[in-house]
């Protein structure tokens, strides 16, 4: 595909149809009830590397909790987490609070309009400032996300890795020379709804597709080997022991994890690399680096959890110690009623069946 074979491309037809079949055809979406930037910023967050299932209701709780920049702002990050619990990618929510302070605190609470500037704030890459200024502000700017990538690389024939950083901005050329002018908004919002729906990665419905006539893949048979993605590099697996600690007033020991790097700021369930780990003749906790006397009971379960990256591999035990006071800072003792108040990464979530 080139510019020059873009020269060719029936532009004003292909906006047409598009934008026709969204009218008719749109999703029915929260965030679509109005344009306010914030409520369109915080689904963009929300939607990276997330079904659209997934993120309607808690896009509605946090709506209720954090229903404008402000309430976000001043918002204790842990209740922000706690909101943002079983989403994953927590560093999005972060993001998204400090962010939002940079708002409040630098343009008065209102979402910037300009691409310099939205794009300074943390978390805004280019295809969430892209869809915030073109959706909420109406402007021409490209939102290219996967979708985006698959629908083009389908209709322009774009044979070059989408995986590749030089492709994802070949991407922007074309769709800011593609857009609607008139209706940018709702043109960016349509290329969405089309990868999700009709030009999906396997099997794409093109005899239902509203475009089909101006797709150079579909008119060479190409459809389904478009787009070219080069694999992602093998997770590497993680072995864990995990200890459910209970003392004798049933309270818990949880921990929580580091400001930084996987699931900062979240809380869970002691665990240590499984080589770190050594057990006496009667079961007692050996390599100990918590500080507390712990005594292993009996083996829960096994559980897996996959990340983009890595798999942790956990084996969980039960657990008992004497103390009443801990002298780690890492750690505290709650009440197993208790523990729904802190926010907890999904595979410890997953454990609280074991002592419930």
């Amino acid at each position: 595909m080139t510019d020059k074979a873009l020269q060719y491309f029936d532009t004003a037809g292909f906006q047409q149809d598009l934008l026709k079949w969204y009218d008719e055809n749109k999703r029915d979406l929260p965030w679509r009830k109005s344009q306010d930037p914030y409520k369109i910023w915080v689904s963009e967050i929300m939607l990276q590397q997330t079904k659209v299932d997934t993120v309607i209701p808690y896009f509605h709780r946090f709506m209720e909790q954090f229903p404008t920049v402000y309430e976000l702002a001043d918002a204790d990050p842990q209740d922000v987490l706690k909101a943002w619990e079983g989403l994953g990618y927590y560093s999005r929510a972060r993001n998204l609070q400090n962010a939002v302070r940079e708002v409040v605190a630098e343009y008065g609470g209102k979402v910037p309009d300009t691409p310099r500037e939205l794009g300074s704030l943390k978390g805004i890459g280019p295809y969430t400032k892209g869809a915030i200024l073109s959706i909420a502000y109406n402007k021409p700017e490209p939102a290219v996300d996967g979708n985006v990538m698959r629908v083009f690389s389908r209709v322009l024939k774009i044979e070059e890795d989408i995986a590749q950083q030089r492709t994802k901005k070949l991407f922007d050329t074309y769709v800011r020379e593609v857009i609607s002018e008139e209706d940018p908004s709702s043109f960016n919002q349509a290329i969405m709804d089309l990868g999700s729906s009709i030009c999906t990665p396997k099997s794409p419905a093109c005899l239902l597709c509203p475009v089909q006539e101006y797709c150079i893949a579909f008119a060479e048979g190409m459809e389904e080997s478009l787009p070219i993605k080069s694999k992602a590099k093998k997770q590497k697996p993680k072995a864990y022991v995990v200890l459910l600690i209970k003392n004798d007033k049933s309270e818990y020991v949880i921990e929580k994890r580091s400001d930084k790097g996987l699931l900062a700021d979240l809380w869970q369930f002691p665990m240590v690399p499984i080589d770190e780990v050594g057990w006496d003749h009667v079961g007692n906790w050996v390599n100990d680096e918590y500080g507390l006397d712990i005594k292993i009971n009996a083996k829960k379960g096994n559980l897996k959890h996959v990340f983009s990256h890595i798999i942790w591999q956990l084996e969980i035990y039960e657990a008992e110690t004497q103390q009443q006071e801990l002298t780690d800072e890492r750690l505290l003792l709650v009440e197993k009623d208790g523990l729904e108040r802190y926010p907890f990464p999904v595979s410890h979530q997953k454990m609280m069946s074991y002592i419930k």
